[in-house]
């Protein structure tokens, strides 16, 4: 690496753009809540731990052609984004069940602000969003993405066209298998949900007289807190099996 200090650090610098975009938007390290300047060295220290290990599959192409330097930097940053995506929209998958089961318990009205994204949410939705996140960094799926970062190397070499249909078909796969682990995830709040809206709608049409929101809210708010406490476990159990089925699938 020294003999050449040009091609060190445009090497540096390719491998930077696709570890770095890949790092600002993955969940967790991608948050508002984590300064830029932490994001900027962590991207930065694990950019320096990459390139040694792929150091015959980088150089080369940064050293032979220049011309076409700024393409390839393009390309690394779209192969990178693509990657955080992938990780961020499994937990976006989180995110809307969170919403879903918030809904359907009667949470609706109970503004809050979601950890990750600084966004309004209700306080159910962002204890589920708070506990799965935790739940994946206990677990490693950092190291799962930056193992995949690695490896990216080898289907993706660097200096070669992006793959934008390929790209699409990835992402296209991981929202249509995120939305059904959190078709999954939401299920028993779904039915719970149906079957007591429809129970208190032929309450109503039976005696209109009563004022069956006031009365069905609290019953409604104790049904779904149980029926989280009894699932809570096999809720978070599914959500951190489904991660590494999801994210190695591509």
């Amino acid at each position: 690496m020294i003999g050449d200090p040009q091609g060190t650090v445009l090497a540096i610098f390719a491998t930077f753009c696709r570890v770095g975009t890949c790092v600002m938007i993955m969940p967790g390290f991608g948050s508002l809540r984590v300064p830029p300047q932490i994001r900027l060295f962590l991207a930065l220290a694990l950019s320096m731990a990459v390139l040694p290990m792929m150091w015959s599959a980088i150089y080369p192409r940064v050293a032979t052609d220049t011309t076409s330097y700024l393409a390839l930097i393009g390309g690394e940053l779209l192969i990178g984004a693509t990657l955080g995506f992938i990780a961020r929209l499994y937990v976006l998958a989180l995110q809307f069940a969170g919403v879903s089961m918030s809904m359907l318990s009667g949470f609706n009205s109970m503004s809050s602000t979601d950890l990750d994204e600084g966004l309004p949410q209700t306080e159910l939705a962002t204890l589920i969003n708070t506990i799965g996140l935790l739940l994946l960094f206990i677990l490693g799926f950092h190291r799962m993405v930056i193992t995949a970062l690695v490896h990216s190397y080898d289907f993706m070499p660097v200096g070669h066209v992006f793959d934008a249909r390929g790209a699409l078909t990835t992402l296209t796969d991981t929202l249509s298998k995120s939305f059904m682990v959190a078709l999954q995830l939401s299920s028993p709040f779904i039915v719970y949900g149906l079957i007591f809206n429809f129970a208190v709608g032929l309450i109503n049409k039976l005696a209109p007289q009563i004022p069956i929101y006031f009365i069905s809210l609290p019953f409604l708010l104790a049904g779904g807190l149980i029926l989280l406490y009894f699932g809570s476990s096999t809720l978070f159990d599914v959500f951190a099996n489904q991660f590494p089925v999801v994210f190695n699938g591509q």
